[in-house]
């Protein structure tokens, strides 16, 4: 077992690049399927949720390996459909190489995927987009049997902006016959990076960013290399880092376009902050003040990943500030162990009210979820004393290495196993 031990109350200075995205690399790598080439990924994180891809990606007979800090997937000698429970039950995102594997081969099969329990995310959307494409599936004894040899092209209208459904269903629609225009698509960048990709390797997509994508299927692909964009939740998390703590920390590999319901929440928190190309400096020189309500909502509106850190950096602000979570239920699993620091939170429902104290205590921790367990850092650098955060293989599968980002901001943090 291993703890991330933080010794709270320095203030943070430096620079540090941020990584590359987490929510972009795994749809990518689902997508290398639907060429039978090689594609070489510049920015691939290592995470364990990367891991647990390149682990499904030799499962099916593909070759991934790491060359230095590029990630070399080769997907000609694929020879399988299936993906067995035990690599499902990994991550939620997992249900993204269905979509690929059914484009590629016509056939698949796979168990229901895993992940941070966040409440229902059901894959029910994700399944209703590839029957309207013409794939005939079979739920029976937890698994899905999939076959789909003669997709064609269609209008998709998304009942919801679910950023996987509208990643599955451009993958889906890569082999399907014929034009696929895909409505009220989610908006997240990561989908227009998964377009670059896609445009890359020659897959003929267009319009991710706005609600409505079009597809032409079927297209001859080719070799690529793409640049995995930048992971604007880890660029939030280290930003309310230093919101926290204090100081003022530049960081680089940022596009400040991703990051701007973020930055405002914090420059109303009082917080000087300023974006250039690639790059974003924030400081924070005295205790913060509550801010307006803040509501999660789709891209473009706050990301309910940012949820929890923004929480963590108003614990000590003056007054109240309210968080209406309205994408995940069970979103606040992180509340009550802030609360063993000394914050002030109440919830009711999707409503959660903090009421900012004028300190936090360090306190042993454990890690309820990806965000979860990252806000808990967040929140341990600004406490008094020692906090000792425990079960960090949630916060491993969204962070390259926090701990050594932020002692490269002089935080007092390390790794204890």
């Amino acid at each position: 077992m291993s703890e991330i031990i933080i010794q709270g109350g320095r203030r943070l200075e430096g620079t540090v690049r941020v990584q590359g995205a987490k929510n972009s690399v795994l749809p990518v790598l689902a997508a290398t399927i639907l060429h039978p080439g090689q594609t070489v990924l510049r920015g691939c994180p290592h995470l364990s949720d990367v891991e647990a891809s390149i682990r499904i990606l030799r499962h099916l007979g593909c070759s991934a390996q790491w060359e230095g800090e590029e990630l070399v997937v080769d997907t000609s000698s694929m020879d399988r459909w299936d993906v067995p429970d035990h690599l499902m039950r990994e991550m939620r995102s997992s249900v993204i190489f269905l979509g690929a594997i059914l484009a590629r081969l016509g056939w698949a099969e796979m168990s229901y995927p895993g992940g941070c329990e966040l409440g229902p995310r059901p894959i029910d959307l994700h399944l209703a987009t590839l029957r309207r494409l013409g794939a005939v599936i079979r739920e029976e004894g937890g698994g899905l049997r999939c076959e789909a040899h003669h997709m064609a092209g269609r209008e998709i209208a998304l009942s919801l902006p679910s950023v996987g459904a509208t990643e599955n269903a451009i993958l889906a629609a890569c082999g399907a016959e014929g034009e696929t225009v895909i409505v009220n698509a989610a908006r997240e960048p990561e989908i227009e990076d998964l377009q670059t990709y896609l445009r890359a390797i020659g897959c003929a997509v267009r319009g991710a960013g706005s609600s409505t994508v079009c597809v032409e299927g079927r297209r001859e692909t080719h070799d690529a290399v793409h640049t995995i964009m930048p992971d604007r939740i880890a660029a939030a998390t280290y930003l309310a880092a230093v919101a926290a703590a204090g100081g003022e920390v530049e960081l680089e590999n940022v596009d400040c376009r991703h990051l701007s319901t973020v930055t405002a929440a914090l420059h109303e928190a009082g917080c000087q902050v300023e974006g250039g190309e690639g790059r974003a400096c924030l400081r924070s020189r005295e205790r913060l003040r509550a801010i307006g309500t803040v509501r999660t909502a789709a891209y473009p509106g706050f990301p309910t990943d940012a949820q929890a850190l923004l929480m963590a950096a108003m614990l000590r602000a003056r007054g109240s500030t309210m968080f209406v979570e309205n994408i995940f239920a069970n979103r606040y699993r992180h509340v009550d162990e802030l609360r063993r620091m000394g914050a002030d939170i109440s919830v009711a429902g999707r409503v959660a009210v903090v009421t900012g104290v004028p300190r936090l205590y360090g306190a042993e921790l454990r890690c309820t979820d990806l965000r979860g367990g990252a806000a808990m850092l967040v929140a341990g650098l600004s406490a008094e004393g020692v906090t000792r955060v425990g079960d960090i293989h949630h916060i491993r599968r969204g962070y390259e290495d926090p701990v050594r980002d932020l002692r490269a901001l002089g935080a007092d943090i390390r790794l204890e196993t």
